[in-house]
């Protein structure tokens, strides 16, 4: 997975970290911002042939980096980040609000 960079793209209104292999995109973790300052994790995804190499995982990384950097609060609706978020407390620090 090192020859792959995640990138990230916001156009104001969604956004994502994703992998790029060509013109297609195989790895991606989207949101969708609620205002300025906040924004919804809602969607990942994983291509088949990156699967089992903590793909989804690093892209979250990139986005709860990239929440700290930017003081971007974070609400989670993708059922991968808000397991990675119960299992990993070291993240919760750029949670809007607490897991159900």
């Amino acid at each position: 997975m090192s020859i792959y960079e995640i990138e990230h793209e916001d156009d104001g209104r969604r956004g994502s970290f994703y992998i790029a292999d060509g013109d297609e995109r195989p790895a991606r973790m989207t949101y969708v911002r609620q205002d300025d300052g906040t924004v919804t994790i809602d969607h990942t995804v994983v291509d088949e042939r990156f699967r089992g190499q903590g793909v989804g995982r690093k892209l979250l990384d990139a986005a709860v980096a990239w929440a700290r950097r930017s003081g971007t609060r974070v609400f989670v609706t993708c059922p991968f980040a808000v397991a990675q978020f119960r299992k990993d407390e070291s993240i919760r620090d750029v949670l809007a609000a607490p897991l159900d």
